[in-house]
């Protein structure tokens, strides 16, 4: 009945652990804006908007297997869209969040055409010359985007009811859109198409055999991440306020490609923490030079591979395991097979006087074989 019990309470507390997490968290994440300053909320809101992106990104490479050098151009896409109709069209804020979804999306589709016939490095090359042509691009359309000079726009303003400043009424709007989109990323992976998914990413050829149809979901998988990042892009320039094609140079791809893998790759909580190095790292070294942020994101994506192999999500795992390993194991006790005593493995025998039996004794006749030839007195 003990055992029954404590079961029941160690479930329990597993069950509540996570619950505990999330509510912690959400305290944490609802309180910032109002104790941290403006300029401190202000990349609080950048980490959340990074985050979305990577977590795009995370279902490509991580969870799908595939390489993308080119995720920096989806996320010009999402950006430019939003500023062209906020500046050309005079629309709304929000109204921009879902057609730089969908357009992007549909770009990703479009897009997901060659990874149907390339993979690992050829498919890496050509996602990237895609980053590396878009920004050029941007400037030859002067009379819809800019050109060189980009587009300034306005920022989304909070209401007059909520009493809150700008930078803290951004940060609540990011929050929100970065929580649906990563619980979107959660549900979806755990999803039949997550699932394929995986199945592509550790064997292409099992995953055939097994009826999931490779060429739709490496396009899905293309065409979500873009997606995700086209609405971190959209975000940006609610953010913002300005866009222009030298702030989504080829470097934005690899360094969101460089977050995800210091984060952790297929982690859920990988893009957060590779959102928050791309983020600060950069920021807290530009304090000790003008050259000095290359060199220590670089020093550091170094060792963080060399400590940590599975990125920054993967961390605490492998502290525990290598604790763990290090503790001493209890000694079990050594039952005695002919006695059935239980013993240590350590203790001395003990030598016990055997008894002498005469031939007519009991125990000697019922140790004597069966069909054995009695025994003879002699007189």
């Amino acid at each position: 009945m003990s055992t029954i019990v404590a079961t029941l309470r160690t479930d329990r507390a597993r069950r509540l652990r996570p619950a505990l997490t999330v509510l912690l968290a959400a305290a944490v994440a609802v309180g910032a804006p109002f104790y941290f300053a403006p300029f401190q909320v202000f990349q609080l809101t950048m980490v959340l908007l990074y985050a979305v992106a990577l977590a795009g990104l995370n279902l490509l490479v991580g969870f799908g297997g595939q390489i993308s050098l080119g995720h920096g151009a989806f996320f010009a896409a999402g950006a430019y869209t939003a500023a062209v109709m906020l500046d050309r069209y005079d629309t709304g804020h929000l109204a921009t969040l879902p057609v730089a979804a969908a357009g992007c999306f549909l770009l990703g589709l479009g897009f997901g055409v060659p990874a149907l016939r390339l993979r690992g490095l050829y498919l890496a090359l050509v996602t990237l010359s895609f980053a590396v042509f878009l920004p050029p691009l941007l400037k030859r359309l002067e009379p819809v985007t800019g050109g060189s000079m980009g587009l300034t726009v306005d920022k989304l303003q909070p209401p007059a009811w909520s009493g809150m400043a700008e930078d803290q009424w951004m940060y609540f709007v990011v929050l929100a859109v970065t929580v649906v989109a990563l619980l979107l990323a959660r549900n979806l992976l755990r999803s039949r198409v997550g699932r394929a998914l995986l199945a592509v990413r550790d064997n292409e050829s099992a995953a055939e055999v097994m009826g999931v149809r490779l060429s739709l979901h490496k396009t899905l998988a293309f065409a979500w991440s873009a997606m995700f990042a086209g609405v971190a892009g959209c975000l940006y320039t609610w953010v913002i306020g300005f866009v222009s094609p030298d702030s989504f140079s080829f470097v934005l791809s690899i360094t969101l490609l460089a977050g995800l893998v210091v984060g952790g790759l297929a982690s859920l909580y990988g893009p957060l923490l590779g959102a928050a190095f791309v983020m600060y790292v950069p920021s807290v070294s530009q304090d000790l030079s003008e050259a000095a942020p290359g060199v220590v994101f670089g020093l550091l994506i170094i060792v963080v591979m060399f400590v940590a192999p599975t990125g920054l999500a993967g961390l605490p795992g492998r502290v525990r395991a290598a604790v763990t390993r290090r503790l001493p194991r209890p000694t079990a006790a050594v039952p005695d097979r002919a006695s059935g005593a239980v013993s240590a493995p350590d203790a001395e025998p003990t030598s016990q006087p055997s008894a002498t039996l005469a031939p007519g004794d009991p125990a000697v006749a019922e140790a004597e074989p069966v069909g054995a030839s009695p025994r003879t007195e002699k007189e």
